[in-house]
């Protein structure tokens, strides 16, 4: 079983203003639940938005971020 890669730096500059906390966990590679982890601890790579218990990723820091690597 081959592992999906997730989706090119392309795909996520084409990407809404803001994805959910999956999605960009797929981008970067790492687990959802981490991802959620950093979020709530504060220590995500990635700009984030709260809206009570719902979290959303700003695209922009997560290009900003694919492109450093």
């Amino acid at each position: 079983m081959s592992r999906d890669p997730g989706p090119t730096l392309d795909e996520v500059k084409a990407w809404p203003a803001t994805v959910d906390v999956p999605a960009a966990a797929k981008a970067l590679g790492v687990s959802r639940a981490h991802l959620y982890a950093l979020v709530k601890c504060g220590e995500a790579p990635v700009r984030t938005l709260t809206f009570g218990k719902s979290h959303r990723v700003v695209t922009a820091s997560l290009v900003r971020l694919l492109e450093a690597a």
